[in-house]
């Protein structure tokens, strides 16, 4: 007879999780019998659970191999939002605010958009009210572009293969090979600007927020006009102080030392 904790195990559940957790950077790409192999679990077993993620949007099939979606973020997403990252982030956040008299805010990753998780408003008026939760398309955004910086190669191919990149204003760069160079620049300079591609008027500006495998689990972000700021004042006065709080950020979440 089972005991009351065992009656209430869901062994469904903790299958499906050894589904998802089998993938890795070293491992992205799978096939049922290496899933199989790798889990302890039957195949047809395996091909009900991978049906199921699939159909939850978690996973996709690339011919005869399986793939996680960049939906399974949402899963830790959940956590960093409502506990850890938010806490350590916002006493950073706060100060940001206090020196550049400007509104910080801090997003991940979810797909193709950047997603706020939380903002610390200043007293200046804004033209758009963001909130947590508030979704913007990673490829036009500071945030999102920084945060797309730090994904593995194959997936930034991957983004690029596949996600739209409508044309939001006259300085929106839809062209996938200029995005990838983007990218690249991001990634070695360590932050994004984006000037006037997602909001005529409205220049932004962000850095990663790293966790202690070093992988950008967060972006630390501001919007200001672009008639009140230019790039150069940007880049001299402000965007270091993002830059900053973005680094102390993540050396309270354990992230290696970028120097």
């Amino acid at each position: 007879m089972k005991s009351p904790d065992e009656k209430d195990y869901v062994q469904s559940l903790e299958r499906g999780l050894s589904v998802i957790l089998a993938f890795s950077d070293r491992r992205p790409r799978l096939t049922l019998g290496e899933l199989s192999e790798l889990t302890g679990l039957s195949r047809p077993t395996v091909r009900r659970l991978v049906l199921t993620l699939e159909r939850l949007g978690y996973v996709r099939t690339e011919g005869r191999q399986y793939v996680l979606t960049p939906h399974v973020l949402a899963l830790g997403n959940a956590y960093l939002s409502s506990l850890n990252l938010t806490e350590v982030a916002q006493p950073y956040m706060e100060d940001v605010t206090k020196v550049t008299g400007h509104t910080c805010s801090l997003a991940a990753l979810d797909g193709e958009d950047a997603v706020f998780l939380t903002r610390v408003p200043s007293r200046r008026v804004m033209r758009h009210t963001l909130t947590t939760g508030t979704r913007l398309p990673a490829f036009a955004t500071s945030m999102g572009r920084v945060l797309l910086a730090w994904l593995p190669g194959h997936e930034i191919e991957e983004f690029l293969h596949h996600a739209p990149f409508p044309r939001i204003t006259a300085r929106t760069v839809t062209d996938p090979d200029r995005l990838r160079e983007i990218l690249r620049e991001v990634r070695t300079q360590g932050w994004a600007l984006v000037d006037q591609e997602f909001e005529e008027g409205v220049r932004s500006f962000s850095a990663p927020v790293l966790d202690s495998g070093g992988r950008a689990i967060a972006s630390l972000s501001m919007s200001v006009p672009a008639g009140e700021l230019s790039v150069a004042d940007i880049e001299a006065e402000t965007l270091p102080v993002i830059v900053e709080a973005a680094r102390e950020i993540s050396k309270q979440l354990g992230a290696p030392d970028r120097g």
